[in-house]
């Protein structure tokens, strides 16, 4: 849910080409990405559109979202193949024709020299560039990117492989848009993040607070995962000086189900505790298979608190492992509080960490006892000084509850951490 009050930002289209996309084989990361910059720098983006390789849809997507942006950034359809028709339509879209670019075609001769790789004619067309564009040098890859300019209009062809796309919009693409609008404002966030109420509790707790924004401050709600994420936007000098202050107000006025106050994973700011603390933490994860660990050693870093995890998927490895006994995992079964108590205080001593952290459950769609029903999670966070168990009845499918599982796990972790500094 977000306010609808106009902020004065130049407009983007974002079209993102290929099959792959469209049938899902691969998924479409480049159009968030490039939403995601485009947005700080200044820029409103309307929308984010796929095609397939189809010459008349690209064509029709060209000429239906030119006429209602400033700029229309597109990805993909550069490469060698025969499937590759982006720069044959943007010719057809500007009436010109497609003529070689010596540049590039020494670039990529060395570049494939580097490679030990011969230079063939699908290698030596990707020289070949719409005649009046910009050509933007790309020197990850064989494919430039390609700039077009008309009546304050921009078009900007990148390609679709991901790290090119980014080193091309990073390098060359952002610096001359800048040049092009001086006046771009990067826009401001604040954000707040709150774990135990839904949207429209929060919403409803923020009422007043909603109608007391300036017109050129807004407030945002990203529900995702378990947890709640409210955002604060602002772009023009005036409302940048206001922009704190109220971000300290909503902070105040959620101050019960707050859980961080910037934007970054929930599990990285809990490293950052851990961190302050110079304290350690080990896992010890059943039903997750690993998540829990993946969450936290995907950041740079994480040697530094996390020491490691064990995968005890099978109750034979709960016992054998953890010292978990081995009537319990009948009765009172191998997703319960005391199982989960033992997995926790069993990882935290055999890896002499600070704080553990447990997960069993069953996430469906079979499993679950008449005492446990699939959906039911056992969640523990131990110290030397206290331990903390949780039980959670899900109601989503195996994914989803693995993700909510996890989000259950980081906060109940985040509370004993809390209450032992």
């Amino acid at each position: 849910m977000q306010s609808s009050k106009p902020m004065p930002f130049p407009q983007a289209i974002i079209l993102t080409i290929g099959d792959e996309l469209l049938l899902g084989e691969t998924l479409d990361t480049n159009s968030a990405w490039i939403a995601t910059k485009l947005h700080e720098t200044g820029f409103k983006v309307l929308r984010r559109i796929s095609v397939g390789d189809d010459q008349q849809a690209i064509l029709q997507a060209l000429q239906e979202e030119s006429a209602r942006t400033d700029l229309l950034i597109m990805t993909g359809g550069l490469g060698p193949t025969s499937d590759d028709i982006t720069k044959t339509v943007l010719c057809d879209f500007f009436h010109t024709r497609l003529v070689l670019h010596e540049s590039t075609l020494q670039h990529i001769t060395s570049l494939l020299q580097q490679r030990g790789t011969p230079l063939l004619e699908r290698n030596r067309a990707q020289a070949l560039v719409p005649e009046g564009c910009t050509v933007l040098p790309n020197p990850r890859g064989t494919a430039p990117g390609l700039w077009f300019e008309n009546m304050q209009r921009i078009w900007i062809a990148l390609p679709g492989v991901p790290h090119e796309m980014k080193g091309l919009l990073e390098e060359e693409v952002l610096p001359r848009l800048k040049q092009k609008w001086p006046a771009l404002q990067a826009i401001q966030h604040r954000y707040v993040l709150t774990y135990g109420q839904g949207e429209s509790q929060v919403a409803e707790r923020l009422v007043g607070f909603e109608a007391s924004l300036p017109e050129n401050i807004r407030l945002a709600y990203l529900p995702g995962n378990g947890l709640l994420k409210l955002r604060l936007s602002a772009a023009d000098s005036h409302a940048l000086q206001l922009l704190d202050d109220y971000h300290q107000q909503l902070i105040a006025l959620l101050s019960d189900i707050v859980v961080g106050t910037e934007n970054l994973p929930y599990e990285l700011l809990i490293a950052q505790k851990l961190l302050t603390k110079k304290a350690t933490l080990a896992l010890a994860e059943s039903c997750t298979g690993g998540y829990l660990a993946h969450l936290f050693t995907s950041h740079p870093g994480s040697s530094a608190y996390f020491t490691g995890s064990l995968v005890c998927y099978s109750p034979e490895v709960k016992v054998q492992w953890l010292n978990v006994p081995a009537e319990w995992i009948q009765q009172p079964g191998v997703v319960s509080e005391p199982v989960a108590r033992a997995m926790a205080e069993g990882i935290r001593q055999k890896l002499h960490t600070d704080y553990a952290l447990a997960i069993t459950g069953w996430l469906g769609p079979d499993g679950g006892t008449p005492e446990a029903p699939v959906g039911t999670v056992w969640i523990a966070a131990a110290h030397q000084s206290q331990t903390l168990t949780r039980r959670h009845q899900l109601r989503g499918d195996r994914q989803r509850n693995l993700v909510l599982s996890a989000t259950h796990a980081l906060y109940l972790l985040d509370e004993l951490i809390r209450q032992t500094s």
